[in-house]
């Protein structure tokens, strides 16, 4: 089997409409696929330059906790980028930035776990993206700079092992495990995330 590395964003679940459309301006601007219609908890609607299972019809979201969609993401050019795009023409944007696709995310809008945040998980399509993920800075900027962005609270990297990397907390990024010297396991990393509306607290009260 191969390797399925992924990043998660988890955001405060009135954040996923910002969150999917902060996603959008990482899409490449040429489309090859009909735009996506997306209906959201509360009514919301996006359009995405995305597919969902790999087809176009419309998605309503609106009384579903789970939404699929097949992304492609614009990223900076590192190292570990310029490797996984080896043997293929190199496009960049006017940015600098490369295509990297396809890059499947599976939002959760109302997890057990967590039911008051949402969690956006990226997962890589192969082998050979998944180690670019572990490798690469500008990959985990992409994703550090989403979770800003859309408001999240944490950004983690599971590599499949024992351990989750956590990338950004709490406005913040950072370089940490769990388990790790300040977080136990998940539940101690859960209980550090703000409660939806009260914003972050400060650091010294984690």
């Amino acid at each position: 089997m191969g390797l399925d590395y992924s990043y998660e964003i988890i955001t405060p679940a009135q954040n996923v409409t910002r969150a999917l459309a902060e996603l959008v301006e990482l899409a490449p601007r040429t489309r090859r696929e009909p735009p996506l219609t997306l209906t959201l908890p509360g009514g919301d609607q996006l359009v995405v330059p995305f597919t969902s299972n790999f087809k176009s019809d419309p998605v309503d979201c609106s009384t579903d906790s789970v939404l699929e969609l097949d992304t492609s993401l614009m990223v900076g050019v590192d190292d570990a980028v310029r490797e996984y795009v080896e043997g293929r023409v190199l496009e960049l944007d006017e940015l600098g930035r490369a295509e990297i696709g396809y890059v499947y995310l599976t939002a959760r809008l109302a997890p057990v776990q967590h039911p008051r945040h949402a969690s956006l998980q990226f997962t890589a399509a192969t082998s050979g993206m998944s180690r670019m993920f572990e490798r690469s800075a500008s990959i985990r900027a992409a994703f550090t700079g989403l979770t800003a962005a859309s408001g999240g609270v944490c950004c983690l990297l599971d590599t499949e092992g024992d351990t989750f990397h956590v990338c950004w907390l709490n406005g913040q990024a950072i370089d940490e495990t769990v388990p790790g010297p300040r977080f136990a396991n998940y539940r101690d990393l859960a209980a550090a995330w703000p409660d939806p509306g009260r914003g972050f607290r400060r650091a010294e009260s984690e």
